[in-house]
C-alpha cells in the first residue's frame, strides 16, 4: 500500500511539475521600450496578433517608455526566463546604450538572449511643411544660417534617429540640435505642432503625414532608395557619400530562458515573419521582415555592439 501511495504521489508531482513548465501555460507580455505610435510599437502589435493565434495564448504588446528604450530592456533583463515576456529590442538599448552610460541596470551581452530579427528599414529625416528647405543641401544651409541652429527630434537618446542625426552632423557640419523623446510618436506629434523642426523619424510615423503634405521627406538613411519611398534620395546620394544609418528591430529574452523556450520562440517568430499576411503588413509600413536563426542575430548584435561604440567614442555622443 505505501509503495502504491508513493507511486501516486509521485505522478502527481510529476504531472504538477510538467505542467508547471509547459510553455505557453499563460498570457505572454511582449514589452516594448517606446510610446504608442511609433515603429517598435506598430511592428509588434502586427507580429503580436500573428503570435496570439500561432502559440494559443493571448500576447499583449505592454509599452514601457522611458530613458530611450532602456527602461523596457531592463524590465526584461529581470524577467522570469520562463518564455512569457519577451521584448521587441532596438539598436539604441542592445547596441549603443552600454557605451554611453556608465552605470546601465543591464547589459545586453550577458542578460538578454538573442531570439530573431525582427525587421530593418531606414530613418527618413523628414521637416515640418513650415521649414523651406526640401533638399538635403537647403537643410544644411537652413541649418547653418539660423541662429542656434535646427532642432531634431528622436524616440530617445542612443536610439537609431538620434545616431542618424549625429553621424549626419559628424559628416555634414551642419548646426542641428538633438531634442531626445520617449518615442516616435510623440516626437512626431511636436513636429506636426512645429514644436521641432525635423526629425529622423520610421516610415512609419513620417509616412501618413507626408502623405497628408504635413510633414516633407528629404532623404533617407539608407545606402539604396527603399521601396516604401523610392522618390526620396539618400543622404549618401546628396552630397554624403557612404552615408548609411538603418534601423533594426530584434527579439530578445531573459538570460536565463531554457534552450528550448528560446528555440520554441525563434520557430514561432521566423514562421510569423515569413508568412505573406504579416510580411505584406510590414511592408506597408516601410519595414522589411528579416528572421535569422539565434546565431545569425547574436553575431549581428555583437557586430553592431562594436560598430557603435567607436561612433559613441568619436562623436562623443553622451547621455546628458
Amino acid at each position: 500500500m505505501r509503495s502504491l501511495i508513493a507511486a501516486l504521489l509521485g505522478a502527481l508531482f510529476a504531472a504538477g511539475a510538467a505542467a508547471q513548465g509547459a510553455f505557453p501555460s499563460r498570457p505572454i507580455v511582449m514589452v516594448v521600450g517606446f510610446a504608442p505610435g511609433g515603429g517598435t510599437d506598430t511592428a509588434a502589435r502586427i507580429i503580436a496578433k500573428a503570435a496570439t493565434e500561432a502559440l494559443g495564448q493571448s500576447v499583449v504588446v505592454e509599452n514601457r517608455a522611458g530613458a530611450g528604450g532602456n527602461i523596457a530592456h531592463e524590465q526584461v533583463a529581470k524577467a522570469a526566463p520562463d518564455g512569457h515576456t519577451i521584448l521587441l529590442g532596438s539598436v539604441g538599448p542592445l547596441t549603443v546604450a552600454p557605451h554611453m552610460i556608465k552605470n546601465l541596470p543591464y547589459d545586453p551581452l550577458k542578460d538578454l538572449v538573442p531570439v530573431t530579427m525582427a525587421v530593418t528599414f531606414a530613418n527618413v529625416l523628414v521637416v515640418h511643411d513650415g521649414v523651406p528647405a526640401r533638399t538635403l543641401a537647403e537643410y544644411v544651409k537652413l541649418a547653418n544660417d539660423t541662429p542656434g541652429g535646427l532642432t531634431y527630434g528622436s524616440s530617445g537618446i542612443g536610439g537609431a534617429g538620434h545616431l542618424s542625426g549625429e553621424l549626419f552632423r559628424m559628416m555634414s557640419k551642419a548646426n542641428i540640435v538633438h531634442v531626445p523623446y520617449k518615442g516616435g510618436g510623440p516626437a512626431m506629434q511636436d513636429l506636426l505642432g512645429r514644436q521641432i523642426a525635423s526629425i529622423f523619424a520610421t516610415p512609419i510615423s513620417a509616412g501618413p503625414h507626408i502623405k497628408s503634405g504635413r510633414i516633407r521627406a528629404v532623404a533617407v538613411t539608407s545606402l539604396q532608395r527603399t521601396g516604401f519611398m523610392p522618390e526620396v534620395p539618400t543622404v549618401a546620394e546628396s552630397g554624403y557619400p557612404g552615408f548609411e544609418a538603418t534601423n533594426w528591430y530584434a527579439y530578445v529574452l531573459p538570460a536565463k530562458t531554457p534552450g528550448e523556450i528560446v528555440d520554441r520562440w525563434n520557430r514561432e517568430l521566423v514562421k510569423i515573419l515569413n508568412d505573406p499576411a504579416v510580411r505584406q503588413a510590414l511592408l506597408a509600413q516601410g519595414m522589411e521582415p528579416a528572421p535569422t536563426s539565434r546565431e545569425a542575430i547574436a553575431a549581428y548584435i555583437r557586430r553592431e555592439y562594436d560598430t557603435w561604440a567607436r561612433v559613441v567614442k568619436e562623436a562623443k555622443i553622451t547621455a546628458d
